[in-house]
C-alpha cells in the first residue's frame, strides 16, 4: 500500500517533561502499516512552513488505530503542534523509512534524549530477553513505560539518575550483554556505540537523528556516508529518509 498523506484528529496530547509532547493522532490508514523504527511528516497549517518535521514513532496501536508521537520543541513547527488539542486535526504522511530489523538473541535496546521515544515501541514489538538502556541530560521521560518490556538501567551527565556518564558507562557498569544492539540517539552517542559494538563483536542497528526536507528521498538533503555507493546518487552516500533512518552500524560512517 504504501506510503500515505491523511489528515489525523487529535485523540489527546500531554506534556511529559520540559519542551516534550507526547500526541496521539487517529490514524488508522498508517497505522495498519507501520512499524518500529519508522517516522510520518506532521504538516504545519501555517502556509509560511511548507516542509514537514520529521517525528518518530513512539507507539503503535493497531487495534485501537492510533499513533503516539513524542517530540521535542525545536523551533516554530514543533512549537505550533505542541499547542494540538483533542478534536483538533493535523496532516501526517507515512510511514516514512525503513524501521528496525528484528534478528534473534538477546537484545540491547539503547535510546539518548529524543532518540528513546522510538525505542518504547520496539521494545513492545521485539519477542525476546531484552536490557533497555535509556541516557538523559536531566528529566527523566518515558522510563517507566520501558520496564514492563525488560530490565531498564539508566545514565545521566550529572548522575541523578542512574550511571553518571553516557549509556556506554552504564552498560559497563550494570554488566549488561546481549547479542544484538538497537540504538537511536544523537550522532556521538551513535559512534561511541558503534565503536563499543564492533570491540564487541555484537551486531548492531543504529536509527539516524537528522534534520530532513522531503521525507522521501527526492531532495538528497538529508545524506550520510556508508561504505557502498547509493544507486540513486552514484556516491558512497544513503538518504536517511528513504534508505534509513535505520542502519547496520558498519554501513555508514558517522
Amino acid at each position: 500500500m504504501g506510503k500515505v498523506k491523511i489528515t489525523a484528529e487529535v485523540v489527546s496530547q500531554t506534556c511529559i517533561a520540559t519542551d516534550i509532547y507526547s500526541l496521539i493522532l487517529k490514524a488508522g490508514e498508517i497505522v495498519s502499516q507501520a512499524v518500529a523504527g519508522q517516522f510520518v511528516s506532521v504538516y504545519s497549517k501555517d502556509g509560511s512552513r511548507m516542509l514537514p518535521r520529521p517525528i518518530s514513532l513512539c507507539g503503535i496501536d493497531k487495534e485501537a488505530g492510533t499513533l503516539r508521537l513524542v517530540y521535542r520543541i525545536a523551533g516554530k513547527g514543533t512549537n505550533e503542534f505542541s499547542k494540538l488539542q483533542a478534536g483538533d486535526t493535523v496532516d501526517i504522511l507515512g510511514p516514512l523509512g525503513n524501521g528496525f530489523m528484528k534478528e534473534s538473541g538477546k537484545a540491547i535496546l539503547i535510546g539518548g534524549g529524543i532518540g528513546i521515544p522510538p525505542m518504547l515501541q520496539l521494545a513492545k514489538e521485539l519477542d525476546c530477553e531484552k536490557s533497555i538502556v535509556l541516557g538523559y541530560r536531566d528529566e527523566l521521560f518515558l522510563n517507566e513505560e520501558f520496564e514492563p518490556y525488560g530490565s531498564v538501567y539508566l545514565s545521566s551527565e550529572d548522575g541523578m539518575h542512574g550511571t553518571k556518564g553516557n549509556v556506554i558507562d552504564a552498560i559497563k557498569a550494570c554488566a549488561v550483554t546481549g547479542d544484538i544492539i538497537y540504538a537511536c540517539g544523537p550522532t556521538p552517542m551513535l559512534r561511541g556505540i558503534k565503536q563499543y559494538a564492533a570491540e564487541q563483536n555484537i551486531r548492531c542497528e543504529i536509527s539516524l537523528e537528522e534534520k530532513m526536507a522531503c521525507g522521501v528521498g527526492a531532495c538528497l538533503a538529508c545524506v550520510c556516508q556508508t561504505k557502498n555507493v547509493d544507486e540513486h546518487s552514484k556516491v558512497h552516500n544513503a538518504r536517511i529518509c528513504a534508505d534509513g533512518p535505520v542502519f547496520y552500524a558498519e554501513e555508514v560512517e558517522l
